[in-house]
């Protein structure tokens, strides 16, 4: 069973459906127990910074996705999601995250020529033996929606890189902590591949 963290956030439905067309069981929920018993866990998000974590602790689940992570499942954030397991964010100056992985997650720089937010297709430089990654391309194309990005301070933690404006930090992997900026859900088949790995860690 796979949990998908449910705090009033954006996008849970969509990534619902993508694991069900994978055959995978999952549950939309954010019931503490119901989490912490599952075999994989997703949070997903669209949305502020600091309005998620006020929710997050509204709903008790900071506690929870820390000992999700404490005891090794399998924990997967994506866009938002991404950015609230770092310590901060210039979206919300003084809300701290959820703090698991070391980092920071800051605005996009304004560039003549292009527009934030960011918001497109773009090719992914994907780490020699990243495991969300396993069976895909290199340089292949993902779906991103962001005007924040994440400046990860260990750079053996970062998965896959892109470029728009700045280098930009893609996905992590740390542990049993998988992250992507990009939104696999809406990425075509290479995104249901991601989805995939993450399934049959």
């Amino acid at each position: 069973m796979i949990a998908i963290i449910d705090y009033d956030a954006g996008n849970l439905k969509s990534v619902e459906k993508a694991l069900v067309s994978l055959g995978e069981d999952c549950i939309v929920t954010r019931d503490a127990e119901t989490i912490l018993g599952a075999d994989k866990v997703i949070l997903p998000g669209v949305g502020a910074f600091g309005d998620a974590m006020e929710k997050l602790h509204r709903f008790g689940l900071v506690e929870v996705i820390r000992k999700v992570a404490a005891a090794g499942t399998p924990f997967l954030g994506i866009c938002l999601g991404l950015q609230l397991l770092f310590r901060s964010s210039d979206e919300s100056p003084g809300v701290e995250g959820i703090g698991l992985l070391d980092g920071e997650i800051v605005s996009i720089p304004p560039k003549e020529g292009y527009k934030i937010p960011h918001m497109g297709w773009n090719s992914i430089e994907i780490k020699e033996g990243a495991g969300l990654f396993r069976g895909i391309e290199n340089q292949s194309y993902v779906y991103f929606v962001h005007s924040y990005y994440l400046k990860a301070d260990h750079p053996e933690d970062v998965a896959a890189t892109t470029d728009y404006i700045v280098p930009i930090h893609a996905s992590v992997e740390h542990g049993n902590v998988f992250a992507c900026q990009f939104h696999p859900e809406k990425s075509g088949d290479v995104g249901l591949q991601i989805l995939r790995n993450f399934c049959d860690l």
